[in-house]
């Protein structure tokens, strides 16, 4: 199940476009075959827990918390409710209670991919990017993740937050390994090889991104300035349209109309 994403990265995928989207997932080794019982502690916790999921989709968070609330009260082993629980209380700006829900989440299972990756993202977000790489590591370690290229594009964004630029890229190109049109990790490369001067690069990593992706401000923008540095006035007049057209209200708009491409 997804839920609202919270990462915020660099430039296009401040936590991701937002494409990296935390996620809460029962593992199959929590799943039982009367998990539906109401007799069945786990099952009772995994629903009010997923509840307690969909409230924080809508932004309802007292009941989203109260939810979270039951399910552990139900079952204080269930990790995944204090997974949630952490995720909503970043919503309600408690730091304190979200890196305690996190942790508590890590205690019951520290090889929980979701909770790694939520908890490295938390600690990313406060400027914590060393811890958080680590976390982030964690859960890609989960043979059993489904989103490993989500932790290694955000083991990038932190890792280039504090200039690690070579591992940055590398992170990157891990994600491209196993999803090879990784939206974030396709337009953080191409971001990167513009700061270089690279703009061929630049130029083809954005390619990629055209079928794979319904297109932003921060990749129109991109893509203008890069065909601009490669002298091709055609597509970088027709990029700079549709960025008017598309998201005449956006910053990178604004920062096109008054001519500051750098």
């Amino acid at each position: 199940m997804k839920i609202p994403c919270l990462f915020m990265c660099m430039g296009i995928f401040l936590l991701a476009g937002c494409g990296v989207q935390p996620t809460v997932q029962t593992s199959q080794s929590t799943q039982s075959t009367t998990s539906d019982t109401d007799d069945n502690a786990r099952g009772r916790a995994r629903i009010h827990a997923d509840l307690a999921v969909n409230y924080l989709e809508i932004r309802n968070l007292g009941v989203a918390l109260e939810e979270a609330g039951i399910a552990q009260r139900i079952d204080p082993t269930y990790g995944p409710a204090y997974n949630v629980a952490g995720l909503i209380y970043i919503e309600l700006k408690d730091d304190r209670m979200a890196e305690e829900s996190f942790r508590q989440a890590l205690r019951i299972n520290a090889s929980d991919s979701d909770a790694n990756n939520n908890y490295g993202t938390f600690l990313c977000q406060r400027k914590r990017e060393t811890e958080g790489i680590r976390y982030f590591l964690l859960a890609i370690r989960d043979p059993l993740y489904q989103n490993p290229d989500r932790s290694y594009v955000n083991a990038g964004v932190c890792a280039r937050r504090i200039g690690n630029l070579a591992d940055a890229e590398n992170y990157f190109r891990s994600a491209l390994k196993l999803q090879s049109n990784q939206i974030q990790a396709l337009y953080q490369l191409a971001d990167m090889a513009y700061a270089r001067a690279q703009f061929a690069e630049a130029r083809s990593l954005l390619a990629r991104l055209i079928p794979v992706s319904a297109g932003s401000p921060e990749i129109l923008w991109l893509m203008v300035r890069t065909e601009r540095r490669l002298g091709d006035g055609n597509s970088e007049e027709s990029l700079a349209h549709q960025l008017r057209t598309k998201f005449p209200e956006s910053k990178e708009a604004g920062s096109l109309a008054a001519g500051r491409y750098e």
